[in-house]
C-alpha cells in the first residue's frame, strides 16, 4: 500500500481555458484529496478531457492555476513553491504504442522517469503481471489487442508509481469484457494508494467507481459531491436531467 501522497491535496483554482477564441472552461476550481478515485462526468463537449489535461499539465491554463502541495501550474509558468513537485501520469483513451515489445515500452517509461537499470526489468515484469499481460510481454505493443494496449497502458503508467493517475475515457472503445478487466485494474490502482482522477461517459462506470463525482456542463463545474449522494439526488438540475439522459449538451 502506498503511503499518503506528499503532493496532495491537488487544488484547481478559478481554472479558464480559451482556444481559438473559443471558451472551453470557466471558472473551474476544487480540491481533490487522497483516497477513492474522482470521476469527472457530463455531456459530450462539456470540457471533460480539456480539464484533465489541464490537471495533468499539458495545457498551460488561460487563467487560474493548479496547486499541488508544493507545486503550482499558472497562466503557463510552473513555479515552485518547495523542491517537491508532482507525481502523476496519465491514460489516454488511445495510448500511444511504441514500437517494441510490451515488456520494453513498460521499461522505456522507467527509462525516461530515470529509475536505475537494475531496477526496471523486474518493475517492468510485476507491472505486466498486474495487468495480466505477463505471458504476451514479448508481443510487438501494436500488435495488441484494443483492450490489452490499454491494459499495457495502466501497466506502463502505474510501474512509474504515480501518487495520481489521470484517465481519459479509458474503456471508450472496449468491449464488456475488456471494460470490465480496466476497471478491475483501476479499483486495484486505487487500493494501493495512487489518487485515480477519471472521465467517463459511463454512468454506470461512474458508480462502480467513484468515490465521488465532479459533473461538468458547458465548461462549468456545476456540482462536486460524493458519489452515493450524487446519484442519490444531484442538486444541479443539468446533472439531474444528465442522469435521466435528457441532457446531451
Amino acid at each position: 500500500m502506498r503511503a499518503p501522497g506528499t503532493c496532495l491535496p491537488l487544488r484547481a483554482e478559478g481554472l479558464a481555458y480559451t482556444a481559438n477564441g473559443i471558451a472551453i472552461l470557466h471558472g473551474v476550481s476544487f480540491t481533490l484529496a487522497s483516497g477513492p478515485p474522482a470521476l469527472i462526468i457530463g455531456p459530450n463537449g462539456a470540457g471533460k478531457s480539456v480539464l484533465l489535461r489541464l490537471l495533468h499539465g499539458l495545457l498551460p491554463p488561460s487563467a487560474g492555476a493548479v496547486r499541488w502541495a508544493g507545486w503550482e501550474s499558472r497562466n503557463g509558468a510552473q513555479r515552485p513553491q518547495r523542491r517537491l513537485m508532482p507525481r502523476d501520469a496519465m491514460v489516454f483513451q488511445r495510448p500511444v504504442m511504441l514500437r517494441r515489445s510490451a515488456l520494453a515500452n513498460v521499461v522505456y517509461a522507467l527509462k525516461l522517469a530515470g529509475l536505475p537499470r537494475a531496477e526496471r526489468l523486474a518493475r517492468a515484469r510485476a507491472a505486466l503481471e498486474r495487468v495480466g499481460l505477463e505471458e504476451l510481454a514479448d508481443r510487438p505493443a501494436r500488435r495488441l489487442s484494443g483492450g490489452e494496449q490499454q491494459r499495457l497502458a495502466l501497466a506502463r503508467a502505474s510501474a512509474l508509481e504515480p501518487e495520481v493517475l489521470f484517465l481519459d475515457e479509458p474503456c471508450a472503445s472496449l468491449d464488456p469484457a475488456a471494460t470490465r478487466a480496466v476497471e478491475a485494474i483501476v479499483a486495484g490502482i486505487a487500493a494501493g494508494g495512487t489518487k485515480v482522477v477519471m472521465t467517463t461517459q459511463d454512468l454506470g462506470q461512474a458508480r462502480r467507481l467513484a468515490g465521488d463525482i465532479l459533473f461538468l456542463h458547458r465548461g462549468r463545474l456545476l456540482e462536486h459531491a460524493p458519489a452515493a449522494a450524487f446519484f442519490a439526488g444531484p442538486e444541479a438540475p443539468e446533472a439531474a436531467a444528465f442522469l435521466r439522459g435528457e441532457l446531451v449538451w
